[in-house]
């Protein structure tokens, strides 16, 4: 059984679940509410299965209503947790609203930012980090975060941005198509 964590500092109280112990780090950022546990499985087999170091970091409960906030309150509780780790840098990536909090952090942070992986884009105007590979895995049957949208990002940094795709899944594909999503990751990171 994976063991949760929560880091208290400053008034918050941030949870998260740290997984293996390989050479590549990898931080996944969940989504909100009921899409929280999605990246269970797909953490899991990445750092069971695949060798990764895999940090996922979690929502506080007293998470700001206003969502700019929001999101800037996850990205400050990812470095929080990341710095109290001690890791000085690693791919960094979440599902939905994680996934933006994760495009927030590496145009923020690039120097602590190895690559970024979006799994399923949020139509929010935020430019992908300077010379930081991206990989986003879009389901095509998700209604809430489009296909158009993650190719759009994708035609912003055509050089440095793939999509990976999962037939027939929708919006909760991390839930529900965890291993497909899992090797897709593993297979883009060439890690065996």
């Amino acid at each position: 059984m994976t063991q949760k964590s929560i880091f208290e500092s400053e008034g918050r109280a941030v949870p998260y679940i740290v997984e293996g112990d390989g050479p590549v780090s990898l931080v996944l950022i969940t989504g909100s509410g009921r899409n929280e546990d999605a990246l269970g499985v797909v953490s899991h087999y990445l750092a069971e299965e695949a060798g990764f170091h895999v940090i996922q970091i979690g929502s506080r409960a007293d998470v700001a209503s206003d969502r700019a906030v929001a999101i800037r309150e996850r990205v400050e509780d990812v470095i929080a947790v990341i710095d109290h780790l001690g890791l000085d840098d690693a791919w960094i990536g979440g599902h939905e609203v994680g996934g933006t909090a994760a495009r927030v952090f590496a145009a923020e942070h690039t120097d602590r930012v190895n690559g970024l992986l979006l799994l399923g884009v949020e139509d929010e105007e935020i430019a992908l980090a300077a010379g930081i590979p991206v990989l986003i895995v879009q389901a095509t049957k998700d209604e809430i975060n489009l296909p158009a949208v993650a190719e759009k990002l994708q035609a912003t940094a055509p050089e440095r941005a793939s999509i990976k795709t999962i037939n027939g899944a929708d919006h909760l594909f991390p839930a529900t198509h965890p291993i497909e999503t899992a090797v897709i990751i593993e297979e883009y990171l060439d890690w065996d």
